[in-house]
């Protein structure tokens, strides 16, 4: 048994179970998360034999007291066959940090981590009310972290979202019906500009926990948001276009959109 163990937010916590759970899943094996085995309790991965908080405890303290041994996949391209043996061999074992990866096994069983991390039923249920016809485009606004997250390069403003959204649905979409859902973690965004933005669209605020926003972000047709696993993930679901915005003065096309498959190997 595989006892997966991250200390990033929910996202990260997906990325790098699905690439630990798809090399275990080559090889015959099982694994456990331990941050969904207690916390982000919207999957249904959570509900699955061994994902209890029991097995948190169980992995946590007997990897502190060395009953348990660890791998550590702290640094960038650490991954190596004398890792890989040590997690097939031990009949338990923890597997931590943020680069276990493994990009062509994560994508062989893409589908079956999309399954594990499907929704609940009352968060697809709250979600299903905010989704309307016509073209959706989800927002994500991710600031708060981001004022220092790489020097907050991707700290950008309301303005700078609501004209990045203008531009693309003015040049591509200008006639069709549309709905724009803005999710994002600060709570001071400034709604009114948003809705005098965009007086021809639907605009919807849904408040929603992560789950939910994360949820509501996978039934859009288009996505756009600073770089994040949060707006990664979204677009995993049904490999929907994802446009990071690296240059917000950079004007948008089709092109500043990319799929899952090419953005999860290229993450800040």
């Amino acid at each position: 048994m595989i006892f997966v163990r991250d200390k990033g937010q929910m996202c990260n916590n997906m990325l790098q179970y699905g690439h630990v759970y798809a090399w275990a899943r080559e090889h015959g094996l099982k694994t456990v998360s331990m941050r969904f085995s207690y916390k982000y309790q919207y999957f249904r991965l959570c509900d699955t034999r061994y994902h209890h908080f029991f097995s948190y405890v169980f992995a946590k303290y007997g990897a502190r007291w060395g009953m348990i041994p660890v791998v550590d996949f702290d640094e960038e391209g650490c991954v190596s066959s004398e890792k890989e043996q040590q997690l097939e061999r031990s009949r338990l074992v923890v597997a931590q940090g943020w680069h276990a990866r493994w990009y062509d096994l994560f994508l062989k069983y893409r589908q079956e981590i999309v399954a594990l991390f499907a929704f609940h039923d009352d968060i697809e249920k709250r979600v299903s009310g905010f989704l309307s016809d016509g073209l959706r485009i989800g927002v994500h606004i991710r600031r708060g972290d981001y004022a220092h997250f790489h020097n907050g390069r991707f700290m950008y403003s309301d303005e700078q979202y609501a004209d990045i959204v203008r531009q693309y649905i003015d040049r591509y979409h200008p006639a069709e019906k549309k709905s724009i859902y803005i999710c994002g973690n600060d709570p001071a965004v400034d709604r009114s500009l948003f809705e005098s933005a965009f007086p021809d669209c639907c605009v919807v605020f849904p408040n929603g926990n992560p789950g939910e926003d994360l949820c509501l972000l996978s039934y859009c047709d288009y996505l756009i948001g600073a770089p994040s696993t949060f707006t990664l993930v979204a677009s995993m679901y049904r490999d929907l276009p994802l446009y990071w915005i690296e240059d917000p003065s950079r004007q948008v096309t089709e092109d500043c959109f990319k799929k899952f498959d090419y953005l999860f190997q290229h993450i800040y």
